[in-house]
């Protein structure tokens, strides 16, 4: 487990910005301590401090992981956003949209929110941002990129996408055999 470096820093720091803006900081400095970011084996794991120095009494071959994983760099060196970030990433979410309970399930099996299943969407969303996707009860289930803009998702026809699938809290059933 290693500190990130810089150029690893500013590709997760530029996608999650997509999603909560400046709001990274409420991250790092929290009222219950410091957080850190910290990479183990092309993934990216949020901890605090006191868990960091902890996890250091172990060797990284005996290390499966630590903290909450944010995601994970591609080959390509692209940052992928996990489901598991979801539970952090709501509270602070800039942008949201919030589906219709029929489209719920739709969402939650993976398919892209169509605007007949939209229920409500924040004002000002440009086209390709970041948003955090809520059921009507305002329960999280993923996250996304807007297809439209907020004015264009007034005009458009009931089935066109409004909002494209990025991760979704039924990825834990349907890849439970592959995650790790």
């Amino acid at each position: 487990m290693r500190p990130l470096t810089e150029e690893e820093t500013k590709t997760m720091f530029e996608k999650l910005s997509k999603y909560i803006g400046e709001n990274i900081k409420l991250l790092v400095d929290r009222p219950d301590g410091t957080y850190c970011f910290r990479l183990h084996q092309d993934r990216v794991y949020y901890m605090s401090e006191k868990i960091l120095k902890l996890a250091t009494n172990f060797s990284r071959d005996k290390l499966i992981s630590v903290g909450t994983c944010f995601g994970k760099f591609t080959k390509t060196k692209k940052f992928r956003l996990h489901i598991t970030a979801l539970d952090f990433l709501a509270p602070y979410a800039k942008f949201k949209v919030w589906v219709k309970p029929g489209a719920e399930q739709s969402f939650l099996y993976g398919n892209h929110v169509l605007k007949s299943g939209l229920g409500r969407i924040t004002e000002n969303t440009m086209q390709y941002q970041g948003v955090v996707v809520y059921s009507m009860a305002d329960v999280p289930l993923g996250f996304g990129v807007a297809a439209k803009s907020t004015q264009e998702c007034r005009r458009v026809d009931p089935m066109s996408i409004v909002v494209f699938h990025q991760a979704d809290v039924g990825e834990f059933i349907r890849n439970e055999d592959t995650l790790t």
